[in-house]
């Protein structure tokens, strides 16, 4: 029964200077809200990325030429994977179940007049079913197209909307680079990939790419940017990266270091994942130190306010009131300013993170273990901050309180 009604007479002083009271919950305010926000935002990220990776295709490795001090320290990209490698992939490796190689490079694309600067991509049939592609009309790249480097192309969605609008652009002829191309296809809308627009992309055959767009580079095939291969199942993937890591260091004749990369999805998405991890734990960190200056806010006016009330902490002791009900009752109003600003500050940074859902691709994700940990710091910090005030008026000599009064 004491404890409710000191929690009231806290309450009832908080109340009666509503304006000091509210600005001493700012500081506790913006922090609360910084940390919820910067984590969720983080999250979304994180949940952003590991949705564009899924969307290259399920149960997918990728291979890159080079090493990795290779890609790091050379200008030019490494060309030691050749087309003759993917073959080898597709007809040696038994855990696998398609092989997509790919030749990547940016080139002028032309109709009537039309001219932009775009992605070009020279494919395989296979691409469709590794990178979980679709058509939305037309046809694809066909073997018959690879063997005869045929100049057809296919279109990426937005590539076909901004040269041909509402027209159909099937039995076209647009020029890449400087050679005419038949459009017999359009991609079905795949959207953006870490900022890459995938549906403003030219799809043709990877010979033609090789033979008449890029021209071959190597003498020991036609050259790849790399090979997408999918795996049979997401138990085979293990076994796929060991079983193609051997047999292209066989191929290359690989004592060393290799000259090569083999990576799968959960790979990658573990890179991006600490990045991104890192990130926000930073974010936070730095949000953090608002919650400290909150908290020495706190401090402060919990000070001014018992120099300001030192006559009724003297009535209240020489009425028989003991130091530990004095040092209850500060305490708790500091707690209850803290616990406040964590919960205004919790709504507040919830909505900032739906807000950022909303206007941006990220997914709103509002971290339940961040909200918790957030309001428990706010009421550790109002008792921790609240404690120097508390014991200085507990210590007051009711005497002494009573003749400054």
């Amino acid at each position: 029964m004491q404890l409710i009604e000191t929690v009231r007479m806290a309450t009832t002083t908080l109340t009666a200077n509503k304006l000091r009271s509210s600005l001493t919950m700012l500081g506790i305010i913006i922090g609360n809200a910084s940390v919820i926000a910067m984590v969720g935002i983080g999250q979304g990220a994180q949940e952003l990325a590991k949705n564009e990776f899924q969307s290259l295709g399920p149960n997918t490795l990728f291979i890159t030429p080079g090493s990795r001090e290779e890609r790091q320290t050379t200008f030019d990209a490494p060309k030691t994977l050749v087309y003759e490698d993917a073959k080898a992939i597709e007809e040696q490796v038994p855990s696998i179940q398609g092989v997509a190689p790919q030749i990547t490079s940016n080139q002028v694309i032309s109709y009537q007049g039309k001219n932009s600067n775009d992605s070009v991509f020279g494919v395989t049939p296979e691409f469709l079913s590794v990178r979980s592609f679709e058509i939305a009309e037309g046809r694809f790249i066909r073997d018959l197209d690879l063997r005869k480097n045929s100049r057809v192309a296919v279109l990426g969605s937005e590539i076909a909307n901004r040269f041909f609008g509402g027209e159909n652009p099937i039995g076209k002829q647009i020029r890449v680079k400087n050679s005419s191309f038949k459009v017999v296809g359009v991609m079905a809308s795949k959207g953006a990939f870490l900022g890459n627009n995938q549906d403003d992309t030219v799809y043709i055959p990877l010979t033609t790419m090789a033979n008449q767009i890029v021209g071959r580079q190597s003498i020991y095939g036609i050259n790849l940017t790399f090979i997408s291969v999918s795996a049979k199942d997401e138990d085979s993937i293990r076994a796929a990266k060991f079983q193609i890591e051997n047999l292209l260091r066989l191929r290359h004749n690989i004592t060393g270091e290799d000259d090569f990369s083999v990576q799968t999805q959960q790979d990658v998405l573990s890179i991006v994942g600490t990045v991104t991890g890192g990130l926000t734990a930073m974010l936070a960190a730095i949000a953090s130190i608002s919650l400290l200056v909150g908290g020495i806010g706190v401090m402060n006016i919990m000070l001014v306010s018992v120099s300001e009330r030192t006559q009724e902490i003297g009535l209240r002791k020489a009425l028989g009131a003991r130091e530990k009900d004095i040092l209850t009752q500060f305490l708790i109003e500091a707690t209850i300013l803290a616990v406040l600003g964590g919960f205004f500050g919790t709504i507040i940074g919830g909505g900032v993170v739906i807000l950022a859902g909303t206007v941006s691709p990220l997914s709103s994700q509002i971290s339940v273990p961040a909200v918790v940990v957030s309001v428990s710091v706010s009421a550790g910090i109002g008792l921790a901050f609240g404690v120097i005030p508390a014991r200085q008026a507990a210590k007051l000599d009711p005497i002494v309180a009573l003749r400054s009064a």
